[in-house]
Protein backbone atom coordinates (compact mmCIF):
# COMPACT_ATOMS: atom_id res chain seq x y z
CA UNK A 1 0.00 0.00 0.00
CA UNK A 2 2.86 1.96 1.03
CA UNK A 3 4.36 1.64 -2.28
CA UNK A 4 1.63 2.35 -4.47
CA UNK A 5 1.37 5.95 -2.88
CA UNK A 6 4.63 6.62 -3.37
CA UNK A 7 4.22 5.30 -7.21
CA UNK A 8 1.40 7.70 -7.17
CA UNK A 9 3.51 11.09 -5.45
CA UNK A 10 6.21 10.35 -7.83
CA UNK A 11 3.73 10.40 -10.93
CA UNK A 12 2.29 13.67 -9.82
CA UNK A 13 5.56 15.63 -9.40
CA UNK A 14 6.68 14.07 -12.50
CA UNK A 15 3.69 15.40 -14.09
CA UNK A 16 4.26 18.77 -12.50
CA UNK A 17 7.25 19.11 -13.32
CA UNK A 18 6.31 18.75 -17.04
CA UNK A 19 3.72 20.96 -16.62
CA UNK A 20 5.84 23.61 -15.54
CA UNK A 21 8.73 23.40 -17.75
CA UNK A 22 7.41 24.83 -20.78
CA UNK A 23 6.79 28.28 -18.36
CA UNK A 24 10.05 28.19 -17.11
CA UNK A 25 11.57 28.19 -20.72
CA UNK A 26 9.20 30.38 -22.08
CA UNK A 27 11.22 33.82 -21.66
CA UNK A 28 14.20 32.58 -23.67
CA UNK A 29 11.62 32.30 -26.83
CA UNK A 30 11.39 35.88 -27.05
CA UNK A 31 15.27 36.25 -26.62
CA UNK A 32 16.70 37.91 -30.47
CA UNK A 33 19.93 35.71 -30.27
CA UNK A 34 23.15 37.12 -30.43
CA UNK A 35 24.46 37.19 -34.30
CA UNK A 36 26.93 35.26 -35.40
CA UNK A 37 29.13 37.85 -36.44
CA UNK A 38 28.90 41.88 -36.58
CA UNK A 39 30.81 41.27 -39.47
CA UNK A 40 28.67 42.75 -41.66
CA UNK A 41 27.34 45.73 -39.96
CA UNK A 42 30.70 46.78 -39.14
CA UNK A 43 31.63 46.82 -42.77
CA UNK A 44 28.36 49.07 -43.46
CA UNK A 45 28.92 51.43 -40.90
CA UNK A 46 32.57 52.05 -40.95
CA UNK A 47 32.90 54.16 -43.69
CA UNK A 48 29.89 56.91 -41.87
CA UNK A 49 32.69 57.42 -38.79
CA UNK A 50 35.19 59.65 -39.47
CA UNK A 51 37.95 60.60 -37.08
CA UNK A 52 38.58 64.09 -35.91
CA UNK A 53 41.75 66.00 -35.35
CA UNK A 54 41.87 69.26 -33.84
CA UNK A 55 44.61 72.42 -33.26
CA UNK A 56 44.68 74.70 -30.63
CA UNK A 57 47.48 77.66 -30.35
CA UNK A 58 48.23 78.76 -26.69
CA UNK A 59 50.67 80.95 -25.57
CA UNK A 60 52.17 79.65 -22.11
CA UNK A 61 52.11 82.25 -19.33
CA UNK A 62 55.82 83.54 -18.11
CA UNK A 63 54.63 83.58 -14.63
CA UNK A 64 53.77 79.84 -14.74
CA UNK A 65 57.06 78.24 -15.80
CA UNK A 66 58.97 76.99 -13.73
CA UNK A 67 61.98 79.07 -12.44
CA UNK A 68 65.95 78.38 -13.04
CA UNK A 69 67.42 76.23 -10.68
CA UNK A 70 70.47 77.44 -8.94
CA UNK A 71 73.48 75.75 -10.50
CA UNK A 72 77.35 75.93 -10.28
CA UNK A 73 78.80 78.23 -12.76
CA UNK A 74 80.48 75.03 -14.36
CA UNK A 75 77.63 72.88 -14.68
CA UNK A 76 76.76 71.32 -17.91
CA UNK A 77 73.05 72.09 -17.65
CA UNK A 78 72.97 76.02 -17.11
CA UNK A 79 73.20 76.55 -21.00
CA UNK A 80 70.56 73.97 -21.09
CA UNK A 81 67.96 75.67 -19.12
CA UNK A 82 68.79 78.85 -20.39
CA UNK A 83 68.19 77.82 -23.83
CA UNK A 84 64.50 76.49 -22.03
CA UNK A 85 64.39 79.79 -20.31
CA UNK A 86 64.23 81.43 -23.76
CA UNK A 87 61.24 80.00 -24.85
CA UNK A 88 59.45 80.91 -22.09
CA UNK A 89 56.27 82.29 -23.03
CA UNK A 90 56.59 81.02 -27.08
CA UNK A 91 53.32 79.58 -28.10
CA UNK A 92 52.67 75.99 -28.23
CA UNK A 93 50.07 73.89 -30.81
CA UNK A 94 48.21 71.17 -28.54
CA UNK A 95 46.20 68.94 -30.53
CA UNK A 96 43.38 66.82 -29.46
CA UNK A 97 41.58 63.55 -31.29
CA UNK A 98 37.98 62.06 -31.19
CA UNK A 99 35.33 60.75 -33.18
CA UNK A 100 32.22 62.23 -35.18
CA UNK A 101 29.77 60.90 -37.99
CA UNK A 102 28.70 61.89 -41.67
CA UNK A 103 24.79 62.52 -41.15
CA UNK A 104 24.79 64.26 -44.67
CA UNK A 105 26.21 63.08 -48.37
CA UNK A 106 26.98 66.75 -48.82
CA UNK A 107 29.60 66.86 -45.52
CA UNK A 108 27.64 67.49 -42.74
CA UNK A 109 29.24 65.56 -39.38
CA UNK A 110 28.04 65.25 -36.21
CA UNK A 111 30.83 65.19 -33.06
CA UNK A 112 30.65 66.64 -29.37
CA UNK A 113 31.60 70.03 -28.57
CA UNK A 114 34.13 69.24 -25.95
CA UNK A 115 36.53 67.55 -28.80
CA UNK A 116 36.17 70.64 -31.41
CA UNK A 117 35.92 73.38 -28.17
CA UNK A 118 38.13 76.27 -28.66
CA UNK A 119 40.11 74.90 -31.75
CA UNK A 120 41.96 77.04 -34.04
CA UNK A 121 41.80 74.04 -36.67
CA UNK A 122 39.43 71.05 -37.47
CA UNK A 123 40.35 68.24 -39.59
CA UNK A 124 38.34 65.20 -40.64
CA UNK A 125 39.85 62.06 -41.74
CA UNK A 126 37.50 59.93 -43.29
CA UNK A 127 37.47 55.57 -43.78
CA UNK A 128 39.33 56.16 -46.78
CA UNK A 129 42.48 58.06 -45.45
CA UNK A 130 41.22 61.31 -47.25
CA UNK A 131 41.49 64.47 -44.97
CA UNK A 132 39.47 67.51 -45.09
CA UNK A 133 39.34 70.76 -43.24
CA UNK A 134 35.97 71.37 -41.00
CA UNK A 135 34.25 74.08 -40.46
CA UNK A 136 32.61 74.55 -37.20
CA UNK A 137 28.25 75.25 -37.89
CA UNK A 138 27.37 75.48 -34.26
CA UNK A 139 27.77 74.08 -30.89
CA UNK A 140 25.83 73.44 -27.55
CA UNK A 141 27.43 72.94 -24.39
CA UNK A 142 24.76 72.36 -22.72
CA UNK A 143 24.23 68.48 -24.25
CA UNK A 144 28.19 68.45 -25.69
CA UNK A 145 27.23 68.61 -29.30
CA UNK A 146 28.60 70.72 -31.98
CA UNK A 147 28.20 70.09 -36.16
CA UNK A 148 30.66 70.24 -38.89
CA UNK A 149 30.68 71.29 -42.53
CA UNK A 150 33.68 69.89 -45.32
CA UNK A 151 33.46 70.41 -48.81
CA UNK A 152 33.47 66.67 -50.08
CA UNK A 153 34.58 65.82 -53.52
CA UNK A 154 31.74 63.27 -54.05
CA UNK A 155 28.61 62.75 -52.23
CA UNK A 156 29.56 61.10 -48.73
CA UNK A 157 28.15 57.89 -46.99
CA UNK A 158 25.88 58.92 -44.73
CA UNK A 159 24.23 57.17 -41.41
CA UNK A 160 20.78 57.69 -40.04
CA UNK A 161 19.30 58.17 -36.63
CA UNK A 162 16.92 56.20 -34.56
CA UNK A 163 14.53 56.25 -32.15
CA UNK A 164 16.50 55.85 -28.93
CA UNK A 165 13.57 55.67 -26.80
CA UNK A 166 12.58 52.53 -28.52
CA UNK A 167 16.18 51.08 -27.31
CA UNK A 168 15.57 48.52 -24.57
CA UNK A 169 17.90 47.90 -21.53
CA UNK A 170 19.85 44.35 -22.90
CA UNK A 171 19.69 45.12 -26.44
CA UNK A 172 22.77 44.58 -28.77
CA UNK A 173 24.67 47.82 -29.69
CA UNK A 174 27.89 48.75 -31.63
CA UNK A 175 30.21 51.71 -31.11
CA UNK A 176 32.78 52.76 -33.62
CA UNK A 177 35.20 55.66 -33.02
CA UNK A 178 39.01 57.01 -32.81
CA UNK A 179 40.01 55.43 -29.59
CA UNK A 180 43.68 56.37 -28.69
CA UNK A 181 43.80 57.92 -32.39
CA UNK A 182 43.85 54.19 -33.29
CA UNK A 183 40.95 55.28 -35.68
CA UNK A 184 38.19 52.81 -37.45
CA UNK A 185 37.90 50.81 -33.91
CA UNK A 186 34.59 48.59 -33.43
CA UNK A 187 33.64 47.75 -30.69
CA UNK A 188 30.06 46.05 -28.78
CA UNK A 189 28.09 45.85 -25.97
CA UNK A 190 24.57 45.61 -24.79
CA UNK A 191 22.35 48.76 -23.11
CA UNK A 192 23.22 48.50 -19.91
CA UNK A 193 20.59 51.29 -18.60
CA UNK A 194 18.77 54.34 -19.44
CA UNK A 195 17.77 57.93 -18.49
CA UNK A 196 20.90 58.14 -16.49
CA UNK A 197 22.06 61.64 -14.65
CA UNK A 198 26.07 62.02 -14.41
CA UNK A 199 25.57 65.56 -13.23
CA UNK A 200 27.67 66.53 -16.74
CA UNK A 201 24.58 69.06 -17.98
CA UNK A 202 21.23 70.13 -17.03
CA UNK A 203 19.60 67.84 -19.37
CA UNK A 204 21.22 64.79 -18.75
CA UNK A 205 19.16 61.77 -19.96
CA UNK A 206 22.00 59.34 -20.79
CA UNK A 207 21.90 55.89 -22.89
CA UNK A 208 24.90 53.60 -20.08
CA UNK A 209 26.17 51.14 -22.43
CA UNK A 210 29.45 48.24 -21.49
CA UNK A 211 30.75 48.73 -25.22
CA UNK A 212 34.18 49.56 -24.55
CA UNK A 213 34.85 53.29 -25.38
CA UNK A 214 38.10 54.90 -24.38
CA UNK A 215 39.42 58.97 -25.60
CA UNK A 216 39.31 59.47 -28.69
CA UNK A 217 35.55 57.68 -28.84
CA UNK A 218 33.97 61.03 -27.78
CA UNK A 219 31.83 62.23 -30.54
CA UNK A 220 31.55 58.46 -32.53
CA UNK A 221 27.97 57.46 -32.91
CA UNK A 222 26.19 54.42 -30.69
CA UNK A 223 24.32 51.64 -33.55
CA UNK A 224 21.57 49.60 -32.78
CA UNK A 225 21.75 46.02 -34.90
CA UNK A 226 19.86 47.35 -37.60
CA UNK A 227 22.02 50.34 -38.10
CA UNK A 228 20.81 53.05 -37.08
CA UNK A 229 22.45 55.64 -35.00
CA UNK A 230 20.72 56.15 -31.35
CA UNK A 231 23.42 57.98 -29.58
CA UNK A 232 26.95 59.47 -29.10
CA UNK A 233 29.18 58.55 -27.09
CA UNK A 234 30.57 61.04 -24.55
CA UNK A 235 31.63 59.85 -21.59
CA UNK A 236 33.07 56.93 -19.55
CA UNK A 237 33.09 56.81 -15.59
CA UNK A 238 36.80 54.97 -15.05
CA UNK A 239 39.23 54.73 -12.46
CA UNK A 240 41.99 54.42 -14.99
CA UNK A 241 40.68 56.32 -17.51
CA UNK A 242 40.43 53.18 -19.65
CA UNK A 243 37.21 51.92 -20.23
CA UNK A 244 35.53 49.56 -17.57
CA UNK A 245 32.58 49.19 -19.18
CA UNK A 246 30.72 51.94 -18.25
CA UNK A 247 30.23 54.27 -21.27
CA UNK A 248 27.56 57.20 -21.87
CA UNK A 249 25.74 58.09 -24.70
CA UNK A 250 23.52 61.00 -25.52
CA UNK A 251 19.87 59.89 -26.55
CA UNK A 252 19.48 60.32 -30.73
CA UNK A 253 16.10 61.62 -29.95
CA UNK A 254 17.62 64.67 -28.13
CA UNK A 255 20.39 64.94 -30.73
CA UNK A 256 18.12 65.47 -33.54
CA UNK A 257 16.70 68.01 -31.95
CA UNK A 258 19.81 69.88 -30.99
CA UNK A 259 21.55 69.63 -34.32
CA UNK A 260 18.46 70.63 -36.23
CA UNK A 261 18.64 74.39 -34.11
CA UNK A 262 22.60 74.21 -35.01
CA UNK A 263 21.53 73.76 -38.29
CA UNK A 264 19.27 76.23 -38.92
CA UNK A 265 20.55 78.47 -36.21
CA UNK A 266 24.11 78.16 -35.48
CA UNK A 267 23.09 78.07 -32.02
CA UNK A 268 20.31 76.29 -29.86
CA UNK A 269 16.88 78.16 -29.36
CA UNK A 270 15.15 76.53 -25.71
CA UNK A 271 12.23 77.66 -24.11
CA UNK A 272 12.61 79.15 -20.55
CA UNK A 273 10.07 79.05 -17.95
CA UNK A 274 11.80 81.36 -15.38
CA UNK A 275 12.00 78.38 -12.40
CA UNK A 276 14.66 76.63 -10.46
CA UNK A 277 13.24 73.00 -9.65
CA UNK A 278 14.45 70.26 -7.13
CA UNK A 279 13.39 66.70 -6.42
CA UNK A 280 10.07 65.93 -4.64
CA UNK A 281 11.44 63.05 -1.77
CA UNK A 282 9.46 61.91 0.63
CA UNK A 283 10.14 63.65 3.07
CA UNK A 284 9.52 67.03 1.23
CA UNK A 285 6.17 65.55 0.33
CA UNK A 286 5.15 64.58 3.95
CA UNK A 287 6.29 68.21 4.85
CA UNK A 288 3.90 69.97 2.51
CA UNK A 289 1.12 67.71 2.49
CA UNK A 290 1.85 66.66 -1.28
CA UNK A 291 0.11 62.41 -1.66
CA UNK A 292 3.55 60.96 -3.39
CA UNK A 293 6.77 62.43 -4.68
CA UNK A 294 5.95 62.76 -8.03
CA UNK A 295 6.77 66.20 -9.72
CA UNK A 296 9.04 69.00 -9.74
CA UNK A 297 9.18 71.15 -6.63
CA UNK A 298 9.85 74.86 -6.90
CA UNK A 299 12.64 76.13 -5.23
CA UNK A 300 13.17 79.62 -6.88
CA UNK A 301 10.97 81.70 -9.56
CA UNK A 302 12.18 84.74 -11.66
CA UNK A 303 10.88 87.65 -10.98
CA UNK A 304 9.14 88.93 -14.43
CA UNK A 305 9.95 85.38 -15.69
CA UNK A 306 7.08 82.96 -17.08
CA UNK A 307 6.13 81.52 -14.49
CA UNK A 308 6.26 84.14 -12.52
CA UNK A 309 3.37 86.19 -14.62
CA UNK A 310 1.52 82.58 -14.70
CA UNK A 311 1.25 82.81 -11.32
CA UNK A 312 3.64 80.29 -10.27
CA UNK A 313 5.13 80.49 -6.65
CA UNK A 314 7.67 78.86 -4.04
CA UNK A 315 6.39 75.23 -3.07
CA UNK A 316 4.39 74.71 -6.04
CA UNK A 317 5.06 70.73 -7.09
CA UNK A 318 4.58 71.00 -10.96
CA UNK A 319 3.19 67.56 -12.13
CA UNK A 320 2.12 67.87 -15.48
CA UNK A 321 3.77 70.09 -18.48
CA UNK A 322 1.68 71.12 -21.65
CA UNK A 323 -0.10 68.08 -21.19
CA UNK A 324 2.88 66.01 -20.71
CA UNK A 325 3.43 64.28 -16.96
CA UNK A 326 6.08 65.62 -14.76
CA UNK A 327 7.37 62.61 -12.71
CA UNK A 328 10.90 64.43 -11.51
CA UNK A 329 12.65 67.58 -11.15
CA UNK A 330 15.24 66.09 -14.27
CA UNK A 331 12.10 65.86 -16.70
CA UNK A 332 11.03 69.44 -16.64
CA UNK A 333 13.79 71.42 -18.26
CA UNK A 334 14.00 69.01 -20.88
CA UNK A 335 10.21 69.41 -21.28
CA UNK A 336 10.67 73.48 -21.02
CA UNK A 337 13.64 73.45 -23.39
CA UNK A 338 12.02 71.55 -26.06
CA UNK A 339 9.18 73.92 -26.47
CA UNK A 340 8.96 77.32 -28.86
CA UNK A 341 9.26 80.23 -27.50
CA UNK A 342 6.02 82.30 -27.29
CA UNK A 343 4.18 78.94 -27.02
CA UNK A 344 1.13 78.95 -25.15
CA UNK A 345 0.82 76.12 -22.39
CA UNK A 346 -0.82 74.38 -19.59
CA UNK A 347 1.50 73.86 -16.16
CA UNK A 348 -0.59 71.31 -14.03
CA UNK A 349 0.51 72.22 -10.07
CA UNK A 350 -0.09 71.23 -6.70
CA UNK A 351 -0.37 73.58 -4.11
CA UNK A 352 -1.20 72.86 -0.24
CA UNK A 353 -2.18 69.74 -1.65
CA UNK A 354 -4.55 71.02 -4.09
CA UNK A 355 -4.06 70.45 -8.43
CA UNK A 356 -4.39 73.85 -10.15
CA UNK A 357 -3.91 74.45 -13.63
CA UNK A 358 -1.89 77.54 -14.47
CA UNK A 359 -1.73 79.33 -18.30
CA UNK A 360 2.16 80.33 -19.22
CA UNK A 361 3.85 81.55 -22.34
CA UNK A 362 7.21 80.25 -22.48
CA UNK A 363 10.20 82.40 -23.43
CA UNK A 364 13.31 82.21 -24.94
CA UNK A 365 16.11 80.78 -23.13
CA UNK A 366 19.28 83.30 -22.58
CA UNK A 367 22.94 82.29 -22.04
CA UNK A 368 23.64 81.59 -18.67
CA UNK A 369 25.82 84.00 -17.01
CA UNK A 370 29.09 81.71 -15.87
CA UNK A 371 30.25 84.14 -13.54
CA UNK A 372 31.08 82.39 -10.38
CA UNK A 373 28.88 83.61 -7.33
CA UNK A 374 30.86 84.60 -4.30
CA UNK A 375 31.63 82.21 -1.94
CA UNK A 376 29.84 83.15 1.56
CA UNK A 377 32.91 83.67 4.28
CA UNK A 378 32.74 81.41 7.68
CA UNK A 379 30.73 82.65 10.19
CA UNK A 380 31.60 82.57 14.01
CA UNK A 381 29.88 79.97 15.65
CA UNK A 382 26.73 81.45 17.81
CA UNK A 383 25.74 80.05 20.87
CA UNK A 384 22.21 80.36 20.11
CA UNK A 385 21.19 76.76 19.64
CA UNK A 386 18.32 75.40 17.45
CA UNK A 387 15.77 72.79 17.70
CA UNK A 388 17.32 71.62 14.40
CA UNK A 389 20.74 70.80 15.35
CA UNK A 390 22.40 74.25 13.97
CA UNK A 391 23.34 76.87 15.60
CA UNK A 392 21.77 80.27 14.05
CA UNK A 393 22.17 83.92 14.10
CA UNK A 394 19.76 86.97 12.91
CA UNK A 395 20.88 88.72 9.53
CA UNK A 396 21.88 92.03 10.50
CA UNK A 397 24.00 94.45 8.33
CA UNK A 398 27.14 92.73 9.56
CA UNK A 399 26.17 89.22 8.54
CA UNK A 400 24.65 90.67 5.06
CA UNK A 401 27.88 92.30 4.43
CA UNK A 402 29.81 89.48 5.63
CA UNK A 403 28.42 87.25 3.26
CA UNK A 404 27.76 89.58 0.50
CA UNK A 405 23.96 89.74 0.50
CA UNK A 406 22.03 92.55 -0.68
CA UNK A 407 20.72 94.59 1.87
CA UNK A 408 17.40 93.58 1.82
CA UNK A 409 17.96 90.28 2.22
CA UNK A 410 16.63 88.77 4.88
CA UNK A 411 16.55 85.51 6.87
CA UNK A 412 18.51 83.67 9.90
CA UNK A 413 21.96 82.49 9.32
CA UNK A 414 23.73 79.40 9.98
CA UNK A 415 26.98 79.38 11.82
CA UNK A 416 27.73 76.17 12.70
CA UNK A 417 25.94 72.46 12.04
CA UNK A 418 25.98 69.90 14.91
CA UNK A 419 27.41 66.97 13.72
CA UNK A 420 25.23 64.22 15.37
CA UNK A 421 22.10 66.41 15.31
CA UNK A 422 19.40 65.77 13.54
CA UNK A 423 20.32 68.40 10.37
CA UNK A 424 23.55 66.38 9.67
CA UNK A 425 22.83 64.46 6.84
CA UNK A 426 21.21 67.63 5.35
CA UNK A 427 24.58 69.27 3.54
CA UNK A 428 23.85 72.53 5.73
CA UNK A 429 26.86 74.86 6.03
CA UNK A 430 27.74 77.92 7.28
CA UNK A 431 26.45 81.03 5.54
CA UNK A 432 23.21 79.35 4.53
CA UNK A 433 20.36 81.44 5.34
CA UNK A 434 17.07 80.06 6.36
CA UNK A 435 14.57 82.18 4.49
CA UNK A 436 11.31 80.20 5.56
CA UNK A 437 9.59 77.60 8.41
CA UNK A 438 6.82 75.94 7.67
CA UNK A 439 6.29 78.68 4.93
CA UNK A 440 6.64 80.91 7.58
CA UNK A 441 9.19 84.16 7.33
CA UNK A 442 12.04 84.01 9.51
CA UNK A 443 13.58 86.70 11.14
CA UNK A 444 15.30 85.38 14.33
CA UNK A 445 16.72 82.08 15.87
CA UNK A 446 13.84 82.16 18.49
CA UNK A 447 11.35 82.21 15.05
CA UNK A 448 12.64 79.42 14.14
CA UNK A 449 12.69 77.12 17.49
CA UNK A 450 8.76 78.54 18.10
CA UNK A 451 7.58 77.50 14.49
CA UNK A 452 9.59 73.98 14.84
CA UNK A 453 7.96 73.47 18.40
CA UNK A 454 4.68 74.17 17.16
CA UNK A 455 5.02 71.74 14.37
CA UNK A 456 5.97 68.97 16.85
CA UNK A 457 3.25 69.85 18.91
CA UNK A 458 1.21 69.21 15.70
CA UNK A 459 2.04 66.24 15.49
CA UNK A 460 4.18 66.30 12.36
CA UNK A 461 7.36 64.38 12.23
CA UNK A 462 8.68 67.00 9.40
CA UNK A 463 9.70 70.36 9.23
CA UNK A 464 9.96 72.20 6.20
CA UNK A 465 12.65 74.68 5.29
CA UNK A 466 13.28 77.33 2.69
CA UNK A 467 17.27 77.93 2.39
CA UNK A 468 19.30 80.26 0.39
CA UNK A 469 22.69 79.29 -0.73
CA UNK A 470 24.74 81.80 -2.80
CA UNK A 471 21.53 83.40 -3.92
CA UNK A 472 19.80 80.06 -4.85
CA UNK A 473 16.67 78.44 -2.93
CA UNK A 474 16.40 75.44 -2.16
CA UNK A 475 13.70 73.15 0.37
CA UNK A 476 14.82 71.20 2.60
CA UNK A 477 12.90 68.64 4.80
CA UNK A 478 14.17 67.85 8.23
CA UNK A 479 12.63 65.05 10.26
CA UNK A 480 12.05 65.93 13.74
CA UNK A 481 10.13 63.20 15.21
CA UNK A 482 10.31 59.63 14.57
CA UNK A 483 9.13 57.43 11.56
Amino acid sequence: MRSQFFRFLRSLLTAAIAFAAPVAIAPAAFARPAPDSFADLANQLLPVVVNISTTQTVRASVAAQAQLPDLPPDSPLRQLFKDLDKNKGAPRHITSLGSGFIIDPTGIIVTNNHVVEDADEITVTLNDGSSLPAKLIGRDDKTDLALLKVVPKKPLPASHFGNSDKARIGDWVMAIGNPFGLGSTVTTGIVSARNRDIAAGPYDDFIQTDAPINRGNSGGPLFDMDGNVIGVNSAIFSPTGGSVGIGFAIPSNMVREVIGQLEKYGNTRRGWLGVRVQNLTDDLAEGMGVPGANGALVADVTDGGPADKAGIKNGDVIVAFDGKPVPDSRALPREVADTAAGKAVNVDILRGGKKMTLHAVVAKLQDDDNGDKPKPAAAKPSPKASRLGLSLAALDDAARAKYKLPKDAAGVVVTDIDPVGISADKNFRPGDIIVQVQNQPVRTPDDVNKIVDANTKAGKKVVLLLVSRGGDLTYVAVRTGAG
